[in-house]
């Protein structure tokens, strides 16, 4: 039987997740990484994208998550972001609709700000997408 942790996830409106798992993957800001039991500890910020939980049978899951802070502990993981969604609550026409709004507002080249704000619009309606194709059918 493979080892397993204590893995949380929260937002500010749920306890979007809270089991033993083998093993989480997701996105920091310096590149992807692969969390096991008995992992170093750390904190560190977290990207949009698709976080992935190999739950205690085996069985890897995926979730869409915006941004946030990733905390490993001796004891315990704790992931704090802002949003979280499982293929099956996500929208997927609003998911296409600010893509597509996000798509035109980078196109018309606007200031700094707005283009990065667009740009990130972008990114999570894309990984919203993705996690989207992943539900089971």
């Amino acid at each position: 039987m493979a080892n397993l942790f204590p893995f949380e996830v929260h937002t500010p409106y749920r306890r979007f997740f809270l089991d033993s798992v083998e093993a989480i993957v997701l996105s920091l800001m310096d590149g992807e990484i692969g969390v096991y039991a008995n992992h170093s500890a750390f904190t560190a910020p977290v990207n949009a994208g698709i976080l992935k939980i190999k739950d205690k049978n085996g069985e890897w899951s995926a979730a869409f998550t915006t941004g946030g802070i990733l905390e490993v502990k001796e004891h315990k993981t704790v992931l704090i972001v802002d949003a979280a969604e499982w293929p099956e609550e996500i929208d997927r026409d609003r998911a296409l609709d600010a893509k597509k709004r996000a798509e035109e507002m980078l196109e018309l080249g606007m200031l700094k700000f707005e283009t990065e704000n667009a740009a990130a619009s972008l990114k999570r309606a894309v990984f919203r997408l993705k996690v989207w194709e992943l539900r089971k059918k």
